[in-house]
């Protein structure tokens, strides 16, 4: 008994190798921001599935704001993002708008939108295009609590996520976090950007909180600041405003309805 109890451990801990292997294999997706990506090792593992939500109710633009600037890292410039979402999430937050993809960096022409009419078409739509090894990154905006994204569906996602290669975004707006199968997750939210000459906007800004992650602590914020022209974040220009504060808070097939446009 005691042999068997032994192999498994050491099963596991092969496998547990094997897929840092090729988590490492495949490389990370390093942000920019200096503290952020050592925190990772490096920046957010590339074919994985991970989790965006608003810090607030308010915060939707911002979590979605957030949502593009990660796929355009994950992309590339030359690379399309697929975008996927619900007729009903459409209703609720409004259109993606062009002209402001266009002010983050991003070009409309690279960027594919999938919209199902509800949230079972949704999913096996994701689950198809996180199969897709010929995508780098992928959005799923699933908003509101959507019972049916539960661990098994997110496990489900995950898993084509790291068999391909393909990096996952789920945006949830209006949500709070369940348990799922998300390499990390984080909450997102605004933060005051430095004005420019003649009172002109400034980059946009964000405050996220890493509230968990799989192969690490959390609990961590830290402020950034979006460069559109380089497509990274960096720390803010503005005199203390990078923080890294400990939190000791903890929150705990083929679908023919989907609608594609570019």
């Amino acid at each position: 008994m005691r042999e068997s109890v032994d192999n498994l451990a050491m099963l596991k801990a092969g496998l547990a190798l094997i897929a840092g292997d090729e988590c490492s294999s495949r490389g990370r997706i390093a942000t920019g921001h200096e503290a952020l990506d050592a925190e990772l090792g490096g920046g957010l593992a590339r074919g994985r599935l991970h989790e965006l939500f608003a810090s607030e109710t308010d915060d939707g633009p911002n979590a979605a704001g957030f949502a593009a600037m990660l796929a355009l890292l994950a992309a590339g410039r030359e690379s399309p993002v697929l975008w996927l979402r619900t007729d009903e999430a459409e209703r609720i937050n409004g259109r993606l708008h062009a002209p402001g993809l266009v002010e983050l960096g991003c070009d409309p022409g690279l960027l594919l939108l999938g919209q199902a009419p509800d949230i079972r078409a949704l999913l096996r739509s994701a689950a198809d295009a996180a199969r897709c090894s010929g995508l780098k990154a992928l959005v799923v905006e699933c908003p509101g609590k959507c019972p049916m994204l539960d661990l098994t569906a997110s496990r489900r996602l995950a898993l084509a996520a790291e068999q391909s290669g393909v990096t996952l975004f789920l945006l949830r707006l209006n949500a709070e976090p369940v348990p799922s199968a998300a390499d990390t997750r984080w909450a997102v939210g605004s933060a005051p950007s430095k004005t420019l000459e003649a009172n002109a906007p400034g980059p946009p800004m964000f405050e996220i909180e890493l509230l968990r992650r799989r192969a690490g602590p959390a609990g961590m914020r830290w402020m950034l600041e979006w460069n559109r022209d380089r497509l990274i974040f960096r720390e803010p220009a503005l005199p203390g405003a990078m923080v890294s504060l400990s939190s000791s808070q903890s929150v705990s097939a083929n679908d023919s309805s989907l609608r594609l446009s570019a």
